[in-house]
């Protein structure tokens, strides 16, 4: 389908994380010309699209407008696993803790109400009883359940896109480097290191390397230490003890997230990363754990699990690219319309990731847009 003498298809769509992947999976299904190009090999470490699991909610807390999104998204992990052959998505239910008024309470209530969504009010009592490994909680804390949360398991949910792509009729080209993107009155040229491409179209989906293809695109790349923890002695720390969760830590404001271990594996748990940040060079990122670098989040799983040993028994570094409202960045950059950004994870995208492919799809194909994304938009920083 692709004219491999040339380089030319319809699409290119530059990066095959998290977004990239299922980007060039719903345009390959859809009969559109794509190559998709990665300086590295699906499901690879170097990004911000590993680390065993990720979260899954529907009412989603930090804008009701990704309600839908991850509605959307659901259907394609689903479609995705039965493709796969693979349980991508464990839809195990979610919970939300803490004080009444507070944004984790309030945003996951009000994404509740704009879409109907089955959520239930939870009092200590029934936090205690539904999530006992939550057991530590401040005077006042109240919970919401979301049965539609769950985990999903980020490296073969990829690998699993990038083969679906590749064989609805993709051409996939890894381990090479876009050198540069560049747009003219009758295409996109995608420039390698030793060739070219061109294109109708590009989608670019390149996570933390992104904002180098977009001038003043507002996008800061952040190294994040992941951690793992083990029970205590004696102890357990399961999904049925701890299900995936966001919640305020005691005695402070400060959030966590994570959830229990899957079987064979280790409880995660992660501190919020609201910012200001410092910019990382994303093809400089330091991987090495160093002394410290686990200090707070340590004090924070102490404060607040018994079930859980506080020294993390596993970290790993991860780089995000966060823009300066949290949201992500999925639209054309112009009204030309022939560059589409889909990225900024900001820390809670993957969740999103096959339905964010789908509007990038959607966008370079011409088509109604699912939702409405102007909360979006990459033009909302201009």
């Amino acid at each position: 389908m692709i004219d491999g003498e040339s380089g030319h298809a319809d699409v290119i769509v530059v990066g095959l994380g998290a977004i990239g992947s299922n980007a060039a999976w719903r345009l390959a299904q859809r009969g559109v010309r794509v190559i998709g190009v990665d300086q590295h090999e699906p499901g690879h470490p170097w990004g911000g699209s590993h680390g065993r699991t990720r979260l899954f909610r529907v009412a989603c807390l930090e804008h009701p407008g990704l309600v839908p999104i991850a509605l959307r998204a659901r259907e394609l992990w689903r479609e995705l696993s039965a493709l796969s052959g693979q349980e991508l998505l464990l839809e195990t239910g979610s919970i939300m803790i803490g004080p009444p008024g507070s944004r984790i309470i309030e945003g996951t209530l009000a994404a509740a109400r704009e879409h109907n969504l089955p959520v239930e009010r939870l009092t200590p009592e029934q936090i205690a009883e539904r999530a006992p490994g939550h057991a530590r909680l401040d005077p006042g804390d109240v919970g919401v359940w979301d049965p539609d949360g769950g985990v999903l398991r980020p490296e073969a949910a990829i690998v699993a896109a990038t083969e679906a792509a590749r064989a609805a009729g993709a051409e996939v080209i890894t381990g090479e480097r876009v050198r540069s993107v560049e747009a003219d009155a009758r295409g996109v040229t995608v420039r390698l290191a030793d060739r070219d491409l061109r294109a109708d179209r590009v989608v670019l989906a390149a996570g933390p390397w992104l904002a180098g293809f977009v001038p003043g695109l507002p996008l800061t790349p952040h190294r994040y230490v992941m951690t793992w923890f083990r029970a205590r002695d004696g102890h357990e720390a399961g999904l049925d003890r701890l299900p995936v969760f966001i919640r305020s830590a005691p005695g402070t404001t400060e959030w966590m997230w994570g959830h229990g271990a899957l079987p064979g594996d280790l409880a995660k748990v992660g501190d919020e990363f609201d910012g200001p940040f410092d910019a990382d060079d994303p093809d400089a990122i330091d991987r090495e754990i160093h002394p410290g670098d686990t200090d707070h989040i340590r004090d924070l799983v102490a404060a607040t699990f018994d079930d859980l040993e506080p020294e993390p028994a596993e970290q790993v570094t991860c780089v995000m690219a966060h823009t300066p409202d949290g949201q992500f960045v999925v639209g054309p950059t112009d009204d030309t319309g022939r560059v589409v950004v889909a990225g900024g994870c900001s820390g809670h995208s993957f969740k999103h990731a096959s339905a964010l492919g789908e509007l990038a799809a959607q966008w370079v194909s011409g088509e109604e847009l699912f939702t409405d994304t102007s909360f979006l938009d990459p033009r909302r920083f201009h």
